[in-house]
């Protein structure tokens, strides 16, 4: 199915019965409605969502191969936990390609809305700070890190990055409120986007890639002192 990104957003044409079965499914996993290690059959599944199995299977089978849950023949499918040592390879999976992605996006002509885009989300994770609204902030941060990748142009880099988001998503939300205030992540974001506006690849690289590297080092640390081997 074909998809346009515009502010981090992607858009599709009218759905399927299995893209909206991957769709709903998807997000029961990313909000923890289905927690990791939770077991469906092929046809409990297809009840859940209202859907016959053909499109049940689909839809578990692209989750599978995004890497969210286990498909096995006569058992259904479990979500998948994510340990410490995922979440280590995620960040610097996600570092690697989001600070290349900052550097493409500087290298690029990017258009007012587009940059503006990137002010809003910082914005608003400014206001759901001073609100103590730590979801909120969450959301906005994840915008604008999607937003941020759309800008590169790269559509590989862009779709590995909305993987590896999706993974570790569950986790930052589970987590969210043992890390300290990130005032220091709303500074960053905002010196990524000056560099980008003035065209200052390598700098919004290095200023991206050291961001990730310390999200990647504290989210570790904080699943490490409470115990949190998987998740």
């Amino acid at each position: 199915m074909v998809t346009t990104i515009k502010n981090g957003t992607r858009k599709t044409p009218k759905e399927t019965f299995a893209e909206k079965a991957y769709t709903d499914l998807k997000r029961r996993i990313l909000d923890n409605e289905l927690p990791a290690g939770h077991q469906l059959m092929e046809g409990e599944l297809a009840e859940l969502l209202e859907i016959s199995r053909t499109p049940a299977r689909e839809a578990m089978m692209r989750l599978e191969a995004e890497g969210l849950v286990e498909v096995r023949p006569r058992h259904g499918m479990k979500v998948k936990p994510i340990s410490i040592s995922d979440m280590t390879e995620i960040y610097a999976v996600l570092t690697g390609l989001e600070s290349t992605a900052a550097w493409q996006a500087a290298k690029r002509d990017q258009s007012e809305t587009d940059i503006n885009a990137l002010r809003d989300s910082v914005k608003r994770m400014d206001s759901a700070l001073k609100a103590q609204d730590l979801k909120a902030w969450a959301e906005a941060d994840e915008k604008f890190h999607r937003i941020l990748v759309s800008m590169s142009g790269n559509e590989r880099l862009i779709d590995l990055v909305e993987r590896f988001i999706d993974q570790s998503h569950r986790v930052r939300m589970l987590t969210l409120r043992l890390r300290p205030i990130p005032a220091q992540s709303n500074e960053d974001h905002a010196s990524v986007v000056a560099a980008i506006e003035a065209k200052d690849a390598d700098t919004a690289r290095r200023i991206h890639r050291i961001h990730r590297e310390n999200a990647g080092r504290l989210l570790v640390e904080l699943l490490e002192s409470h115990g949190l081997t998987q998740l």
